[in-house]
C-alpha cells in the first residue's frame, strides 16, 4: 500500500482516480487547488502525487518546483491536458517524475503508479506504516507527524504500531498488555491507559484518533 496525494481541480477526475486507487488499497488524500496542494504535500509524506498542471492559485510547475527545492522526494506524476513538447521538456526540468495526458485510461495512470513505486522501492514496504498524517519508520523506531518528528518512548512507538496493524478493532487492556509488556507482567493494568494518554497528548491533543471502548479498551479509528 502506497500514500498518494492526488492534485486535481476537476471533481470528476479527481474521484475516478480516487476510487479506482482505494480499490487498490492505497492510501488516497486529494486537494482540488493548488495552494491547498501544496499545503499538504509540504506538511505530509507521500509516495506519490498526481498534480495537475492547470490549477486555481498555484499551478503544477510551480509546485513541482518548490517541492523540489524543499527536498520533497515523492514520485511525481503531472497529469496534463496541454500534449505539446515544451510542456512536457518543462515538467521534468523543474523535477517531475513522469506525465499522463488527459484524457487518460485509469489502467493507464494505474500502470505508471505501479512502475514508479518500483523505482522508489516502496511498492510493499512493511517497515513504513501511514496513518492519518503519521508516518511510523519501524526500522529507526521514528514516527513523523507531517515533516516534524515525534518524540516518543520505545513502549509508546510499540503501542502505536500495535494499534495502526489493528486499525478498527476494539482491543481490551489485557490484549495490549499480553502484547506488549508480555505474559509475565502482573503490574497494574491502568500501565495501558497511561501510555494511551501519553500518546493522544503527543499525536493528537484532541483525542481524535485513539477511541475509547467502554467495557473493553481502545481502538484506532
Amino acid at each position: 500500500m502506497a500514500k498518494i496525494l492526488i492534485i486535481e481541480d476537476e471533481k470528476s477526475i479527481q474521484r475516478m482516480i480516487e476510487y479506482d486507487l482505494k480499490q487498490l488499497g492505497h492510501e488516497v488524500v486529494s486537494a482540488a487547488d493548488g495552494f491547498e496542494g501544496y499545503k499538504k504535500a509540504s506538511t505530509s509524506i507521500y509516495d506519490v502525487i498526481l498534480l495537475d498542471l492547470m490549477l486555481p492559485n498555484m499551478n503544477g510547475m510551480d509546485i513541482c518546483k518548490k517541492l523540489r527545492k524543499e527536498g520533497n522526494n515523492a514520485y511525481i506524476i503531472m497529469l496534463t491536458a496541454v500534449d505539446d513538447e515544451y510542456n512536457i521538456i518543462q515538467g521534468f526540468e523543474v523535477g517531475a517524475d513522469d506525465y499522463v495526458t488527459k484524457p487518460f485510461s485509469p489502467r493507464e495512470l494505474t500502470a505508471r503508479i505501479k512502475a514508479g513505486l518500483r523505482r522508489q522501492g516502496v511498492h510493499k514496504n512493511d517497515d513504513v506504516l501511514h496513518y492519518e498524517d503519521l508516518t511510523i519508520i519501524q526500522s529507526s523506531y521514528e514516527v513523523l507527524k507531517g515533516t516534524e518528528k515525534v518524540d516518543v518512548t520505545l513502549k509508546e512507538f510499540e503501542l502505536l504500531v500495535y494499534l495502526i496493524i489493528n486499525k478498527g478493532k476494539a482491543l481490551s487492556r489485557d490484549q495490549l498488555l499480553t502484547n506488549l509488556w508480555g505474559f509475565s507482567y502482573d503490574g497494574d493494568s491502568r500501565v495501558v491507559d497511561v501510555h494511551i494518554f501519553k500518546l493522544r497528548e503527543k499525536l493528537d491533543p484532541h483525542n481524535e484518533f485513539i477511541k475509547t471502548v467502554r467495557g473493553v479498551g481502545y481502538k484506532l479509528i
